[in-house]
Order: structure tokens, then C-alpha cells, then sequence
């Protein structure tokens, strides 16, 4: 036990919180957390597929699937890709108007039916080849730690009493900074090149990705720009990733043109 309430000090220090004097800890809740937290300091590739495993279940409860047209329309998209690099893939469609698409470290791919309702077939697999860069890349990997040791912070400080409900807001307030939807730049960067590769190589055109991100760059002035995630909505942003992908499809072109 009194292990565990210094693991639980030192995790919570890294928050900067010195209003959780004088808790009476509750010691159930307080295992769980530093269990959580060592888990996720040394978390296995294992352990991230499992994880996201239960993580996609969830989701896939939560959302309507499509089985019809979207459906059809994206196993065309994909025809013939099962894996990425021994990791089985499965794909689905969430019938939402929502402009997104993510990929979970298990090798589920999640599109939305609002993004493909903006997207042609090229710029889908562009889009789709992003996701998969960041599995490739382990970013996905690097987000599920992130999102578990908020989980862990969370939990600590539910095991306490009334001081604990005021730490837990401003754990919560860090916690959805720390595990947001939105990757670094240099990530999206690398996810991008991924996204335009994936494209050439599946016979479409270089300038695939760069379409999209202009697509995507339009779209989020519109009214209606609420629908765009907001990893695709930041517009400095996309603009540069865009610029960066038309120097590339630019490139690919000149080479090819040799």
C-alpha cells in the first residue's frame, strides 16, 4: 500500500496538483490507477492491439454501420488489401456526417460517411493511406499510451474524497489535451507521404492527397464546418501539408517524366 501511495504522488506531481493533501485514499481505486500507469509505461504491441481491440467494439456499438452503398463503395476502394505489414486490417463505414476517418493500433479503419460523400475514389484512398501511415508509424502506438496514463491520473484521484472531485476537472482538463484526437505536425507530415504513396501505388493519380487536403481546406470554410474534424479543420496547418503534398506529387511527376 505504501508503495503504491508514492507511485500515485509521483504520477499525480506530473500534473502539478497540490490541492490532494489531506485525501483519504481509497486503496481499490488507488492499485487500479498505479496498475494502469505501469501498464502504460511499458505497454507491449500486444497490449495496444488488445486495447484498441476493446476500444473499436465499443465505438463500432456506438455508431451505425453501414452495409449497403458505403459499404460496397469502400470495399471497392480497397479491393485486394487485407494487411499492413503482417497486421490483418478490417474496415467499416459509420453512417455520420461527420468529415473523418481514424485507425486504431489493432488494424481497424473507421471512415465515416460524411467524409465519403466529399470525396472522390482517389482522394478516399489518399485519405485512407494516411490512416494507415500512422499505424505504420506507431502513432497510434504513441496515442493509446497517452490516452491509457490519463486514464491511470483519472483514476487516482476517483479514489479520493470531495478535494479529489476538484483535482479530477483539472486531471480531466489535462487529460484531453494530452490524448486528443489531433497528432503532432511531423506526424501528419509523415502520414501524408504515407497517404500519397499509398495512392500512387494503388494505380491513382500523385496528387491525390494533395486534392484532398484542398478539399478538406474548402470545406472548412463552408457554414457547415462544425462537420470537419478538427484534425482536418486547422487551417495554417493543412495549408502547409497541402503545399508540402503538391511539392511531392510535383516531384513523383518530374521523375516519372525522365
Amino acid at each position: 500500500m505504501k508503495k503504491l501511495i508514492i507511485y500515485a504522488a509521483a504520477l499525480l506531481s506530473l500534473c502539478s496538483c497540490s490541492i490532494l493533501s489531506g485525501i483519504n485514499w481509497n486503496s481499490e481505486g488507488l492499485a487500479s490507477a498505479a496498475g494502469k500507469a505501469i501498464t502504460a509505461a511499458n505497454i507491449s504491441d500486444e497490449q495496444i492491439v488488445a486495447l484498441s481491440r476493446q476500444t473499436i467494439l465499443q465505438l463500432d456499438q456506438q455508431n451505425v454501420i453501414d452495409n449497403g452503398a458505403y459499404a460496397k463503395r469502400l470495399g471497392r476502394v480497397l479491393s485486394g488489401l487485407t494487411d499492413l505489414d503482417g497486421l490483418p486490417l478490417n474496415f467499416k463505414v459509420y453512417r455520420t456526417n461527420e468529415v473523418n476517418a481514424f485507425a486504431c493500433g489493432d488494424g481497424s479503419i473507421r471512415v465515416y460517411s460524411g467524409l465519403m460523400d466529399v470525396m472522390d475514389d482517389e482522394e478516399l484512398t489518399a485519405i485512407i493511406g494516411h490512416e494507415l501511415g500512422h499505424v505504420r508509424h506507431q502513432d497510434t502506438k504513441r496515442a493509446m499510451k497517452s490516452a491509457y496514463l490519463a486514464s491511470a491520473a483519472r483514476d487516482v484521484v476517483a479514489s479520493a474524497g470531495t478535494y479529489g472531485a476538484m483535482a479530477s476537472y483539472l486531471l480531466g482538463d489535462l487529460g484531453e489535451a494530452l490524448c486528443g484526437a489531433q497528432f503532432s505536425q511531423a506526424q501528419e507530415y509523415k502520414a501524408d507521404e504515407h497517404g500519397c504513396e499509398f495512392a500512387i501505388q494503388r494505380g491513382k493519380s500523385p496528387y491525390s492527397m494533395y486534392n484532398a487536403l484542398q478539399k478538406l481546406l474548402t470545406l472548412s470554410q463552408d457554414t457547415n464546418s462544425s462537420i470537419i474534424a478538427h484534425m482536418f479543420a486547422d487551417h495554417p496547418k493543412t495549408e502547409k501539408r497541402a503545399e508540402k503534398m503538391k511539392k511531392m506529387a510535383e516531384e513523383y511527376e518530374a521523375k516519372s517524366s525522365r
